[in-house]
């Protein structure tokens, strides 16, 4: 699990297509296209109707995801009751599970728990909630994830708030830790967040709205790459 942390921090930033903006009927295709395009890691958000105002998908998605992929599978819990998920979605085939602050106070406990099974931890925040709420918990986690839209929705506007947490993250988290920021991400704005300090850049509908993956990436990628250096950690 480490190397494959590290290798990603090394050679961040790094576009992490979102796939709930894919087009769901072809989903077997869309995943050879991403891996055709250069994608190294997917975004899966799961939502229960009751954290966030919307359902998604669940456990029987990620594991047909996991069967047509070895890409890393980032699992993004959206969820009241992560607790009861940690291991169902690890076996599904996780790689990496991130939980919401917002549902735990304290969230040690998960963070563990995740760990143990084998797979990252990682937590995550929504735009109204203080970095000063996850700070105590850093040490605990793989991945911290900003949420730059309230989470729910594909197709919302970046909330520029994410920008100053990602700095405070970037210059005060633990030197391993891996900064990613979701929602609203685009050319308008992915070298901000690069430049702020995120490793990995969640992409929807900015991705997924182009016909050509490859070339969308790539501009992504060339956007946020020209603000920043390799990590050398």
């Amino acid at each position: 699990m480490d190397s494959w942390i590290k290798d990603l921090r090394l050679n961040a930033p790094v576009v992490e297509p979102s796939l709930l903006a894919c087009d769901f009927a072809r989903l077997g295709e869309e995943i050879r296209r991403l891996e055709e395009a250069g994608a190294r890691i997917l975004h899966l958000d799961i939502m229960d109707g009751h954290f966030v105002p919307n359902l998604s998908f669940g456990i029987p998605v990620v594991e047909a995801v996991r069967r047509s992929t070895h890409l890393l599978l980032d699992v993004h819990l959206m969820i009241t009751n992560p607790d009861a998920f940690i291991v169902p979605f690890r076996r599904a085939g996780a790689d990496l599970i991130t939980v919401h602050i917002e549902t735990d106070p304290d969230p040690r406990p998960l963070l563990r728990e995740i760990r143990r099974h084998g797979a990252a931890a990682g937590l995550s925040l929504n735009p109204p909630t203080s970095v000063s709420m996850i700070a105590p918990y850093l040490e605990e986690c793989d991945q911290v994830l900003v949420m730059s839209v309230m989470p729910g929705f594909g197709g919302q506007p970046f909330n520029p708030v994410a920008l100053d947490k990602l700095r405070w993250l970037r210059d005060h988290g633990p030197r391993n830790l891996l900064l990613a920021v979701d929602g609203g991400v685009n050319a308008q704005n992915v070298a901000a967040c690069a430049a702020a300090g995120a490793h990995l850049l969640v992409v929807g509908t900015a991705l997924f709205s182009q016909d050509d993956y490859r070339a969308t990436m790539n501009e992504l990628t060339a956007l946020a790459q020209a603000t920043v250096e390799p990590s050398k950690n």
